[in-house]
């Protein structure tokens, strides 16, 4: 099954609740605004291949910002962010 990037990026939505997880996630106090485009940007920039598809969720991996971001794939909700861990 191949992922239609521009599809999330059209449909992707939030819940009242996630803005804080991904603050407390992020070790950041973004507005809810902030925290839109930086993940609107982070998937824009983010190259097809590195969106994968397991199970119900799509997971969004950007290795220069250090994150990677879980998205449903049936409703384009942001489900959770989590920084990557870094390789010594």
């Amino acid at each position: 099954m191949s992922i239609n990037k521009s599809e999330i990026i059209n449909n992707i939505s939030y819940t009242d609740l996630v803005y804080g997880r991904i603050n407390k996630k992020l070790k950041t106090n973004l507005s809810i605004a902030e925290i839109e485009k930086t993940l609107l940007d982070i998937i824009t920039e983010t190259e097809e291949r590195f969106f994968n598809k397991i199970g119900k969720n799509f997971y969004v991996t950007n290795v220069e910002k250090n994150i990677k971001i879980t998205v449903n794939s049936h409703t384009f909700r942001i489900i959770t962010v989590d920084q990557l861990e870094k390789k010594h």
